[in-house]
């Protein structure tokens, strides 16, 4: 009996030693878990600050000329304050690239200042989420829509002075060009477009080269659509809604929103 006994107090010390060791190698594994993610975090918010810095800069030296370049210019700003206040809420590695893809939207539109100017645009920022599927404006184009005209066109000018970088606005390809008005901003808003949208844009970009409507509405949103899907969404990132307000007053909520390419 006391040989059993023995044994038997041998086996629970075996029992907590074991126990123990596993709860030391948990704890080590959560500690270096931490510091992978603390670290991940750090190197996300220090190469959106390098963004973010670099569309500060473009924002202070830069002075708009015309309706067209001080319109991309009150853009740029408004991007870079709402990159700003992004980074400095961010917690996690997602947020952080949120943060940096505001201002690399914020690029989109100095670049687009620079042009209206006449202004050698510079090199071009880190491509933007959305923009290979975006496509942009290749021709004039001008439409009547309800009881409006609205113009598209590749390049500014007095008629067509709203930049929109391109991307995807309430699930739905927009292309990156010059706008004669700002059409996309209430589904920016709302997070979705009105019933009268579909006639808007089957008329405005329908057959038109390099917008992925060549072959009219449905086949351009079913492809942004579907590959928007794979890519996924900035937006949701972390579950924090990043877009914020870019305090335009009739700019609305930006977020959700994935810009493309200038």
């Amino acid at each position: 009996m006391g040989t059993l006994k023995a044994m038997d107090g041998v086996l629970l010390v075996l029992v907590v030693l074991v126990v123990v060791a596993l709860g030391v190698v948990a704890y080590a594994a959560m500690r270096a878990s931490d510091r992978r993610n603390t670290a991940a975090l750090e190197d996300a918010k220090a190469d959106a600050r390098r963004v973010i810095e670099r569309l500060g800069g473009q924002v202070i030296s830069l002075t708009g000329t015309d309706e067209a370049s001080k319109q991309a210019l009150a853009d740029a700003s408004e991007r870079y304050t709402a990159a700003g206040s992004q980074i400095e809420q961010a917690t996690t590695v997602k947020q952080a690239q949120l943060a940096k893809e505001s201002a690399l939207e914020g690029l989109y539109y100095v670049r687009a200042a620079r042009v209206a100017m006449g202004m050698d645009p510079g090199p071009e920022p880190e491509p933007l989420a959305g923009q290979r599927q975006a496509g942009a404006v290749t021709e004039d184009r001008r439409i009547e829509f309800e009881g409006r005209q609205i113009e598209a066109s590749p390049t500014p000018s007095e008629r067509t002075p709203n930049y929109f970088p391109g991307g995807r606005v309430a699930g739905r390809p927009v292309p990156a060009g010059w706008y004669s008005e700002p059409w996309w901003k209430p589904a920016l808003v709302a997070g979705a477009w009105g019933m009268g949208s579909l006639l808007l844009f089957d008329a405005l970009f329908s057959g038109m080269h390099g917008t992925g409507y060549e072959q009219g509405f449905a086949q351009g949103y079913d492809q942004g659509f579907d590959q928007g899907l794979e890519q996924g969404d900035f937006a949701d990132a972390g579950g924090w809604d990043g877009g914020g307000d870019f305090g335009g007053g009739d700019m609305g909520d930006f977020g959700g929103f994935d810009f493309g390419g200038f």
